[in-house]
């Protein structure tokens, strides 16, 4: 039996490999963003404290936005919240709703040379609100816009990292 359930886990670890699936790498971040400022409007937004985190965890140093030596600046251009009714009930009440968010940004390096040129990603989840029964509606688009701030911040570092990586590749 223990004989089985060995060779049950070397097929299924072999069979990982042999469908292309790989872990994903860590953030390394490339020569001359060591140190990044984050340029951003609102200096509590929870977008740039989400940044902030995730960019010490991958090595660098990040800098104030008060002070003015050169370093690489990720500059946070906008940061838009909407929502939208996306269904009403017979007494024209909204229940569902979709919640937008869009971030405008770019990186430059110390140099002041483009690294992640200009570019916007937007995302939209869906919820339900129930005009009858508001108890867990804030809950609910609270844990929702942290959740998406969170995910905000993963695809602006996977876009840094592509950049970067692309980068080293055409050097």
């Amino acid at each position: 039996m223990k004989r089985l359930s060995t060779a049950a886990i070397a097929f299924l670890l072999l069979s990982l490999t042999a469908c292309g699936f790989q872990l994903r790498d860590t953030l390394v971040l490339p020569p001359g963003l060591e140190e990044v400022r984050i340029q951003v409007r609102d200096p509590y937004s929870g977008l740039a404290t989400s940044l902030e985190r995730s960019l010490l965890r991958a090595g660098a140093k990040v800098v104030p936005a008060t002070e003015r030596r050169r370093v690489a600046t990720l500059n946070i251009r906008s940061e838009r919240w909407s929502s939208r009714p996306l269904s009403i009930d017979q007494y024209g009440r909204a229940q569902e709703y979709t919640l937008l968010y869009a971030v405008i940004f770019s990186l430059t390096d110390a140099n002041g040379d483009v690294v992640v040129p200009q570019q916007a990603v937007e995302m939209s989840r869906d919820y339900i609100s129930s005009p009858t029964e508001s108890t867990g509606t804030d809950t609910e688009r609270e844990l929702l816009t942290r959740e998406m701030q969170r995910e905000m911040t993963a695809s602006i570092l996977r876009r840094i990292d592509a950049a970067s990586r692309e980068g080293r590749q055409a050097q």
